[in-house]
Protein backbone atom coordinates (compact mmCIF):
# COMPACT_ATOMS: atom_id res chain seq x y z
CA UNK A 1 0.00 0.00 0.00
CA UNK A 2 1.74 3.49 -1.22
CA UNK A 3 2.14 5.41 1.93
CA UNK A 4 0.22 8.65 2.17
CA UNK A 5 2.21 12.29 2.35
CA UNK A 6 1.90 13.77 5.71
CA UNK A 7 0.35 17.22 6.15
CA UNK A 8 1.90 19.52 8.30
CA UNK A 9 0.08 22.43 9.91
CA UNK A 10 2.26 25.95 10.62
CA UNK A 11 2.38 28.17 13.51
CA UNK A 12 3.44 31.65 12.98
CA UNK A 13 6.89 31.52 14.58
CA UNK A 14 7.72 29.26 11.41
CA UNK A 15 7.17 31.45 8.67
CA UNK A 16 9.14 34.03 11.12
CA UNK A 17 12.32 32.31 11.81
CA UNK A 18 12.35 31.44 7.98
CA UNK A 19 10.37 32.71 5.12
CA UNK A 20 11.50 29.56 2.67
CA UNK A 21 10.41 27.06 5.17
CA UNK A 22 7.35 25.88 3.27
CA UNK A 23 9.50 24.60 0.67
CA UNK A 24 10.82 22.62 2.92
CA UNK A 25 8.72 19.84 3.94
CA UNK A 26 9.29 17.34 0.23
CA UNK A 27 6.13 16.13 -0.57
CA UNK A 28 4.12 16.70 1.89
CA UNK A 29 1.40 19.13 2.14
CA UNK A 30 1.14 22.06 4.30
CA UNK A 31 -1.86 24.07 5.68
CA UNK A 32 -1.25 27.96 6.94
CA UNK A 33 -3.75 28.60 9.56
CA UNK A 34 -6.25 31.88 8.42
CA UNK A 35 -4.75 33.22 12.02
CA UNK A 36 -1.14 33.01 10.89
CA UNK A 37 -1.67 35.34 8.27
CA UNK A 38 -3.19 37.92 10.72
CA UNK A 39 -0.77 37.85 12.79
CA UNK A 40 2.15 38.41 10.51
CA UNK A 41 0.45 41.59 9.53
CA UNK A 42 1.31 42.58 13.04
CA UNK A 43 5.00 41.65 12.02
CA UNK A 44 5.58 43.66 8.06
CA UNK A 45 6.73 46.79 9.71
CA UNK A 46 10.02 47.27 11.32
CA UNK A 47 13.99 46.55 10.64
CA UNK A 48 14.52 42.82 12.01
CA UNK A 49 14.88 40.28 10.71
CA UNK A 50 11.28 38.90 11.37
CA UNK A 51 9.86 41.72 10.07
CA UNK A 52 11.59 40.78 6.81
CA UNK A 53 10.57 37.34 6.77
CA UNK A 54 6.89 38.41 7.28
CA UNK A 55 6.76 40.62 3.90
CA UNK A 56 8.86 38.22 1.97
CA UNK A 57 6.30 35.55 3.12
CA UNK A 58 3.30 37.67 2.24
CA UNK A 59 4.84 38.44 -0.90
CA UNK A 60 5.78 34.32 -1.82
CA UNK A 61 1.80 33.51 -1.00
CA UNK A 62 0.75 36.67 -3.52
CA UNK A 63 2.61 34.74 -6.56
CA UNK A 64 1.03 31.70 -5.38
CA UNK A 65 -2.14 32.85 -4.91
CA UNK A 66 -5.51 32.12 -6.27
CA UNK A 67 -8.77 30.01 -5.55
CA UNK A 68 -7.26 27.00 -5.24
CA UNK A 69 -5.19 28.15 -2.08
CA UNK A 70 -8.36 28.32 -0.08
CA UNK A 71 -9.84 25.11 -1.80
CA UNK A 72 -7.72 22.31 -2.59
CA UNK A 73 -4.19 23.89 -2.32
CA UNK A 74 -1.49 25.04 -4.91
CA UNK A 75 2.05 22.91 -5.98
CA UNK A 76 4.98 24.17 -4.41
CA UNK A 77 6.70 22.87 -7.31
CA UNK A 78 7.95 19.67 -8.56
CA UNK A 79 8.60 16.73 -6.27
CA UNK A 80 6.83 19.41 -3.11
CA UNK A 81 3.37 19.18 -2.01
CA UNK A 82 0.65 21.35 -1.96
CA UNK A 83 0.00 24.89 0.00
CA UNK A 84 -3.52 25.42 1.88
CA UNK A 85 -5.12 28.07 3.36
CA UNK A 86 -7.61 26.76 5.76
CA UNK A 87 -10.40 29.12 7.48
CA UNK A 88 -11.07 29.56 10.88
CA UNK A 89 -12.72 26.45 12.50
CA UNK A 90 -14.79 26.55 16.29
CA UNK A 91 -12.74 25.03 19.01
CA UNK A 92 -13.58 21.65 20.10
CA UNK A 93 -15.26 21.06 23.32
CA UNK A 94 -11.64 19.43 24.32
CA UNK A 95 -9.68 22.59 23.58
CA UNK A 96 -12.60 24.77 24.65
CA UNK A 97 -12.52 23.15 28.39
CA UNK A 98 -9.01 23.06 28.46
CA UNK A 99 -7.35 26.37 27.56
CA UNK A 100 -10.12 29.24 28.85
CA UNK A 101 -8.29 31.77 26.36
CA UNK A 102 -9.39 32.26 22.76
CA UNK A 103 -5.93 32.77 21.72
CA UNK A 104 -4.70 32.63 18.35
CA UNK A 105 -2.19 29.81 19.74
CA UNK A 106 -5.83 27.54 20.58
CA UNK A 107 -7.42 28.63 16.56
CA UNK A 108 -4.16 27.09 15.36
CA UNK A 109 -5.15 24.04 17.51
CA UNK A 110 -8.57 24.17 16.97
CA UNK A 111 -7.47 24.02 12.67
CA UNK A 112 -5.12 21.08 13.16
CA UNK A 113 -7.57 19.12 14.92
CA UNK A 114 -10.17 19.75 12.93
CA UNK A 115 -7.71 19.02 9.54
CA UNK A 116 -6.67 15.58 11.59
CA UNK A 117 -10.49 14.73 11.98
CA UNK A 118 -11.31 15.43 7.97
CA UNK A 119 -7.73 13.42 7.17
CA UNK A 120 -7.50 10.43 9.62
CA UNK A 121 -5.63 8.43 7.14
CA UNK A 122 -2.85 10.62 6.73
CA UNK A 123 0.04 11.92 9.46
CA UNK A 124 -1.38 15.77 11.24
CA UNK A 125 1.26 17.45 12.74
CA UNK A 126 1.40 20.44 14.17
CA UNK A 127 5.24 22.51 13.15
CA UNK A 128 5.61 25.05 15.87
CA UNK A 129 8.50 26.53 17.09
CA UNK A 130 7.10 27.34 20.71
CA UNK A 131 7.83 24.42 23.14
CA UNK A 132 4.88 25.32 25.44
CA UNK A 133 2.30 24.86 22.22
CA UNK A 134 4.17 21.54 21.16
CA UNK A 135 3.07 20.17 24.98
CA UNK A 136 -0.79 21.46 24.52
CA UNK A 137 -1.07 19.82 21.15
CA UNK A 138 0.00 16.69 22.52
CA UNK A 139 -2.16 17.18 25.35
CA UNK A 140 -4.89 16.60 22.90
CA UNK A 141 -3.63 13.76 21.21
CA UNK A 142 -2.13 15.93 18.55
CA UNK A 143 1.67 15.40 17.14
CA UNK A 144 3.89 18.45 17.10
CA UNK A 145 7.41 18.80 16.26
CA UNK A 146 9.73 21.60 15.91
CA UNK A 147 11.30 22.95 12.73
CA UNK A 148 14.09 20.60 12.14
CA UNK A 149 15.44 22.24 8.83
CA UNK A 150 18.68 23.85 10.30
CA UNK A 151 18.15 22.00 13.73
CA UNK A 152 21.84 20.47 14.56
CA UNK A 153 22.11 17.36 15.48
CA UNK A 154 23.53 15.58 19.05
CA UNK A 155 26.37 14.29 17.45
CA UNK A 156 27.90 17.66 16.09
CA UNK A 157 27.04 19.52 19.04
CA UNK A 158 29.64 17.44 20.84
CA UNK A 159 31.71 17.91 18.45
CA UNK A 160 31.52 21.88 18.35
CA UNK A 161 31.68 21.53 22.49
CA UNK A 162 35.19 19.57 22.24
CA UNK A 163 36.72 22.41 20.35
CA UNK A 164 40.28 20.78 20.77
CA UNK A 165 41.84 17.56 20.04
CA UNK A 166 44.48 15.71 22.19
CA UNK A 167 47.41 13.97 21.07
CA UNK A 168 49.75 12.02 22.85
CA UNK A 169 53.03 12.97 21.09
CA UNK A 170 56.40 11.91 21.83
CA UNK A 171 59.02 13.62 22.09
CA UNK A 172 60.54 12.64 18.68
CA UNK A 173 57.48 14.09 17.59
CA UNK A 174 57.42 17.24 19.31
CA UNK A 175 61.17 17.59 17.50
CA UNK A 176 59.48 17.36 14.64
CA UNK A 177 57.16 20.02 15.19
CA UNK A 178 60.02 22.68 15.65
CA UNK A 179 62.24 20.81 13.16
CA UNK A 180 60.67 22.70 9.92
CA UNK A 181 59.75 26.59 10.01
CA UNK A 182 56.41 25.83 8.47
CA UNK A 183 55.56 22.69 11.42
CA UNK A 184 55.38 18.79 10.89
CA UNK A 185 53.38 16.82 8.41
CA UNK A 186 49.71 15.57 10.49
CA UNK A 187 51.72 12.25 9.53
CA UNK A 188 54.51 12.54 11.67
CA UNK A 189 52.30 13.31 14.49
CA UNK A 190 50.44 10.60 13.70
CA UNK A 191 47.30 12.67 12.75
CA UNK A 192 44.73 11.67 10.50
CA UNK A 193 42.65 13.69 8.16
CA UNK A 194 42.41 16.82 10.20
CA UNK A 195 39.97 19.57 9.01
CA UNK A 196 41.17 23.09 8.39
CA UNK A 197 42.24 24.89 11.16
CA UNK A 198 41.19 22.37 13.63
CA UNK A 199 43.14 23.03 16.79
CA UNK A 200 45.26 19.98 19.06
CA UNK A 201 47.01 19.86 22.43
CA UNK A 202 49.71 17.61 21.79
CA UNK A 203 50.25 16.21 25.42
CA UNK A 204 53.89 15.69 26.66
CA UNK A 205 55.46 14.54 29.67
CA UNK A 206 57.31 17.70 29.21
CA UNK A 207 54.29 19.92 28.85
CA UNK A 208 51.10 20.14 26.43
CA UNK A 209 51.68 22.48 23.65
CA UNK A 210 49.20 24.05 21.39
CA UNK A 211 49.27 23.74 17.57
CA UNK A 212 46.68 23.85 14.82
CA UNK A 213 46.66 22.58 11.19
CA UNK A 214 47.51 25.06 8.32
CA UNK A 215 45.58 23.95 5.51
CA UNK A 216 47.62 26.50 3.04
CA UNK A 217 50.61 24.85 4.20
CA UNK A 218 49.22 20.96 4.72
CA UNK A 219 51.02 21.25 7.75
CA UNK A 220 50.53 21.32 11.65
CA UNK A 221 52.09 24.19 12.94
CA UNK A 222 52.48 25.28 16.97
CA UNK A 223 50.98 28.04 18.07
CA UNK A 224 52.77 30.69 20.47
CA UNK A 225 51.32 32.95 22.70
CA UNK A 226 51.42 36.57 22.12
CA UNK A 227 50.49 40.09 23.79
CA UNK A 228 48.07 40.80 22.17
CA UNK A 229 46.63 44.75 22.68
CA UNK A 230 47.62 44.36 26.83
CA UNK A 231 45.59 41.32 26.57
CA UNK A 232 47.29 37.86 27.58
CA UNK A 233 46.42 34.49 26.79
CA UNK A 234 45.50 33.04 30.01
CA UNK A 235 45.29 29.11 28.99
CA UNK A 236 45.82 26.92 25.96
CA UNK A 237 42.26 27.63 24.59
CA UNK A 238 42.33 31.32 24.87
CA UNK A 239 46.06 31.21 22.19
CA UNK A 240 43.96 28.86 20.10
CA UNK A 241 41.47 32.07 19.90
CA UNK A 242 44.26 34.72 20.15
CA UNK A 243 46.04 32.88 16.77
CA UNK A 244 42.56 32.58 14.69
CA UNK A 245 41.70 35.92 15.47
CA UNK A 246 44.83 37.29 14.13
CA UNK A 247 45.74 35.17 11.04
CA UNK A 248 44.58 37.05 7.72
CA UNK A 249 43.66 33.80 6.32
CA UNK A 250 40.90 33.12 8.51
CA UNK A 251 38.00 35.66 7.48
CA UNK A 252 35.43 33.70 9.79
CA UNK A 253 35.91 32.91 13.55
CA UNK A 254 33.13 31.73 15.90
CA UNK A 255 34.13 31.57 19.63
CA UNK A 256 31.66 29.68 22.14
CA UNK A 257 31.97 29.14 25.83
CA UNK A 258 30.35 29.97 29.06
CA UNK A 259 30.21 33.97 30.37
CA UNK A 260 33.63 35.03 31.58
CA UNK A 261 35.92 32.92 28.79
CA UNK A 262 37.18 35.78 27.38
CA UNK A 263 35.53 35.80 24.19
CA UNK A 264 34.15 39.16 23.21
CA UNK A 265 37.61 40.59 24.99
CA UNK A 266 40.13 38.72 22.92
CA UNK A 267 38.00 39.42 19.90
CA UNK A 268 38.07 43.28 20.79
CA UNK A 269 42.34 43.17 21.36
CA UNK A 270 42.92 40.77 18.12
CA UNK A 271 40.91 43.72 16.37
CA UNK A 272 42.59 46.54 17.98
CA UNK A 273 45.93 45.14 17.24
CA UNK A 274 45.21 44.75 13.86
CA UNK A 275 42.82 48.10 13.22
CA UNK A 276 45.85 49.13 10.76
CA UNK A 277 44.54 46.69 8.23
CA UNK A 278 41.22 47.52 8.59
CA UNK A 279 38.68 50.93 7.67
CA UNK A 280 36.80 50.07 11.00
CA UNK A 281 36.23 47.97 13.61
CA UNK A 282 32.33 47.47 14.38
CA UNK A 283 31.66 45.74 17.91
CA UNK A 284 27.50 44.65 17.77
CA UNK A 285 24.72 42.76 19.49
CA UNK A 286 21.23 41.91 19.22
CA UNK A 287 19.15 43.68 21.06
CA UNK A 288 16.54 41.16 23.22
CA UNK A 289 14.70 43.27 25.24
CA UNK A 290 14.66 41.53 29.14
CA UNK A 291 10.53 40.42 30.42
CA UNK A 292 9.40 40.86 27.17
CA UNK A 293 9.51 45.04 27.89
CA UNK A 294 9.69 46.69 24.51
CA UNK A 295 12.52 49.69 24.76
CA UNK A 296 9.49 52.36 24.33
CA UNK A 297 9.40 51.49 28.14
CA UNK A 298 12.98 53.03 28.59
CA UNK A 299 13.14 56.91 29.45
CA UNK A 300 15.60 58.74 26.84
CA UNK A 301 16.44 59.25 22.88
CA UNK A 302 17.21 56.02 21.18
CA UNK A 303 20.75 56.29 22.10
CA UNK A 304 19.96 56.09 25.14
CA UNK A 305 17.59 53.62 25.44
CA UNK A 306 20.12 51.47 23.64
CA UNK A 307 22.82 52.30 26.15
CA UNK A 308 22.34 49.24 28.65
CA UNK A 309 22.33 46.66 26.10
CA UNK A 310 25.40 47.85 24.90
CA UNK A 311 26.97 48.51 28.04
CA UNK A 312 28.75 45.13 28.40
CA UNK A 313 30.72 45.83 25.61
CA UNK A 314 31.74 49.06 26.54
CA UNK A 315 32.91 46.73 29.89
CA UNK A 316 35.08 44.95 27.62
CA UNK A 317 36.96 47.91 25.86
CA UNK A 318 37.44 49.08 29.44
CA UNK A 319 39.10 46.17 30.80
CA UNK A 320 41.42 47.06 27.55
CA UNK A 321 42.08 50.52 28.18
CA UNK A 322 42.86 49.44 31.75
CA UNK A 323 45.53 47.69 30.81
CA UNK A 324 47.98 50.42 29.85
CA UNK A 325 48.21 54.18 31.34
CA UNK A 326 46.01 56.37 31.17
CA UNK A 327 48.85 58.70 29.24
CA UNK A 328 50.00 55.65 27.07
CA UNK A 329 49.35 56.18 22.88
CA UNK A 330 47.46 52.87 23.02
CA UNK A 331 44.49 54.37 24.95
CA UNK A 332 44.49 57.90 22.99
CA UNK A 333 44.15 55.45 20.42
CA UNK A 334 41.38 54.05 21.68
CA UNK A 335 39.47 57.60 22.46
CA UNK A 336 40.44 58.41 19.12
CA UNK A 337 38.89 55.52 17.15
CA UNK A 338 35.67 55.97 19.18
CA UNK A 339 36.05 59.68 18.26
CA UNK A 340 36.18 59.31 14.68
CA UNK A 341 34.24 56.01 14.52
CA UNK A 342 36.67 53.96 13.22
CA UNK A 343 35.70 52.11 16.62
CA UNK A 344 31.99 51.98 16.48
CA UNK A 345 29.85 49.88 19.31
CA UNK A 346 25.99 49.71 18.02
CA UNK A 347 23.32 47.83 18.29
CA UNK A 348 23.14 44.79 15.45
CA UNK A 349 19.85 46.12 14.20
CA UNK A 350 21.53 49.30 12.94
CA UNK A 351 24.24 47.78 11.04
CA UNK A 352 21.92 44.58 9.36
CA UNK A 353 21.80 45.60 5.86
CA UNK A 354 25.01 47.84 5.47
CA UNK A 355 27.29 46.34 2.74
CA UNK A 356 30.81 45.63 4.99
CA UNK A 357 34.40 46.09 3.52
CA UNK A 358 37.80 45.91 5.02
CA UNK A 359 36.01 45.88 8.84
CA UNK A 360 36.68 43.68 11.35
CA UNK A 361 32.96 42.60 12.71
CA UNK A 362 32.32 40.94 15.94
CA UNK A 363 28.83 40.08 16.52
CA UNK A 364 28.39 39.73 19.97
CA UNK A 365 25.68 37.16 21.77
CA UNK A 366 25.01 35.60 18.61
CA UNK A 367 23.36 32.26 20.01
CA UNK A 368 20.29 34.62 19.84
CA UNK A 369 20.15 35.15 16.15
CA UNK A 370 18.38 32.48 13.65
CA UNK A 371 20.53 30.90 11.12
CA UNK A 372 18.86 33.26 8.38
CA UNK A 373 20.40 36.11 10.39
CA UNK A 374 23.88 34.53 10.59
CA UNK A 375 23.42 34.17 6.88
CA UNK A 376 22.21 37.51 5.45
CA UNK A 377 25.31 39.14 8.13
CA UNK A 378 27.19 37.01 6.62
CA UNK A 379 26.62 37.67 2.92
CA UNK A 380 27.20 41.09 3.50
CA UNK A 381 31.03 40.99 4.04
CA UNK A 382 32.60 42.31 1.38
CA UNK A 383 36.49 42.15 0.27
CA UNK A 384 39.06 42.03 3.56
CA UNK A 385 36.53 42.05 6.48
CA UNK A 386 36.67 39.51 8.82
CA UNK A 387 33.67 38.68 10.74
CA UNK A 388 33.65 37.07 14.62
CA UNK A 389 30.68 35.52 16.10
CA UNK A 390 30.53 35.00 19.65
CA UNK A 391 27.80 33.27 21.96
CA UNK A 392 27.05 30.94 24.78
CA UNK A 393 24.60 27.90 23.16
CA UNK A 394 23.62 27.08 26.64
CA UNK A 395 22.39 30.54 27.26
CA UNK A 396 20.00 31.71 24.72
CA UNK A 397 17.08 34.63 25.46
CA UNK A 398 15.02 34.15 22.47
CA UNK A 399 11.99 31.75 23.40
CA UNK A 400 12.29 30.35 19.47
CA UNK A 401 15.21 29.14 19.26
CA UNK A 402 17.85 26.45 21.45
CA UNK A 403 21.37 25.03 21.36
CA UNK A 404 20.68 23.17 18.15
CA UNK A 405 18.79 25.37 16.40
CA UNK A 406 20.53 29.15 16.76
CA UNK A 407 22.46 30.46 14.01
CA UNK A 408 25.93 30.76 16.12
CA UNK A 409 25.55 26.55 16.26
CA UNK A 410 24.44 26.60 12.57
CA UNK A 411 26.85 28.50 11.45
CA UNK A 412 29.62 26.45 13.46
CA UNK A 413 28.65 23.54 12.17
CA UNK A 414 28.20 24.25 8.61
CA UNK A 415 31.17 26.09 8.18
CA UNK A 416 33.40 23.50 10.16
CA UNK A 417 35.99 22.43 7.85
CA UNK A 418 36.19 24.98 5.25
CA UNK A 419 39.55 26.63 4.89
CA UNK A 420 38.55 30.50 5.83
CA UNK A 421 36.69 29.00 8.84
CA UNK A 422 38.12 28.57 12.33
CA UNK A 423 36.19 27.18 15.74
CA UNK A 424 37.61 27.69 19.18
CA UNK A 425 35.53 26.41 22.73
CA UNK A 426 36.31 28.31 25.12
CA UNK A 427 35.65 26.08 28.45
CA UNK A 428 37.73 28.06 31.23
CA UNK A 429 36.57 30.60 33.05
CA UNK A 430 38.70 34.11 34.07
CA UNK A 431 36.33 36.04 35.32
CA UNK A 432 36.77 34.89 38.67
CA UNK A 433 36.18 31.75 40.47
CA UNK A 434 33.49 32.23 41.74
CA UNK A 435 31.96 33.75 38.12
CA UNK A 436 33.24 29.79 36.48
CA UNK A 437 31.69 27.90 39.29
CA UNK A 438 28.61 30.10 38.67
CA UNK A 439 28.59 29.26 35.06
CA UNK A 440 29.27 25.93 35.31
CA UNK A 441 26.62 24.67 38.18
CA UNK A 442 23.79 27.34 38.35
Amino acid sequence: MEKLPKIFVFDTNVILHDHHSIYNFQENDIIIPIVVLEELDKFKKGNDQINYNAREFVRELDKLSGSLLFEKGVSLGKGRGTLKIELGHPLSDTIAESFYEDSPDHRILAIASWVKSRHPERPVILVTKDINLRIKAKALMLPAQDYLTDRVKDDHIDLLRKGVEWVHASNTMIAKLFQHPDGAFPKDIKIKKPYPNQNFLLKNRNGNIPARYDPVKRRIVPIERHRTYGIEARNDEQSFALDILRNPQISLVSLTGIAGTGKTLLALAAALAQEQNYKQILLSRPVIPLQNQDLGFLPGDIKEKLAPYMLPLFDNLSVIKNAFKPTSREAFRIDEMLKTEKLLISPLAYIRGRSLSDTFFIIDESQNLTPHEVKTIITRAGEGTKLVFTGDIHQIDSPYLDMHSNGLTHLTDKMLGQDVFAHVNLVKGERSKLAELAGNIL
